[in-house]
């Protein structure tokens, strides 16, 4: 597991500095009114969240399989309420880049789900799982 960890976190931070990469590309080629100066932030958020619920599917991968279905889920609904109560305060006290900053946080929702489900549904596939474990 330690292994599969460490894997994700080194994929994690290179992925994470390609769209870092293509954030500052944008902050140069577009107007400050799209970019929300809260951008960066966000990836670091968005990579901590990544990084917490990768490691609890991975300690349930190890149990019964209902279990890391359940854990999965719980995530994904907990991820849920914590994006919308960012979000939401946020745009709460800064209205003026409500726009910008919610476009931002969508773009990087749909990046860093995609990138973590994909992550997680090959580690969960049996030839990659014995392999991650026999190292």
């Amino acid at each position: 597991m330690k292994s599969a960890y460490i894997n994700y976190l080194r994929r994690l931070l290179i992925f994470s500095a390609m769209v870092g990469s293509v954030t500052l590309l944008c902050s140069f080629l577009l107007p400050n009114a799209y970019i929300s100066p809260a951008l960066p932030f966000l990836i670091v958020f968005f990579i901590a969240t990544s990084l917490l619920s990768f490691y609890y599917l991975l300690q349930s991968t190890e149990k019964r399989f209902i279990k890391f279905v359940n854990t999965f889920l719980l995530t994904i609904l907990i991820k849920l309420f914590v994006y919308a109560g960012v979000m939401i305060a946020y745009v709460f006290i800064y209205r003026s880049d409500a726009i910008p900053f919610m476009l931002g946080f969508f773009i990087l929702y749909l990046c860093y789900t995609i990138f973590e489900s994909t992550s997680i549904i090959t580690y969960t596939q049996p030839s990659n799982r014995e392999s991650q474990v026999q190292k």
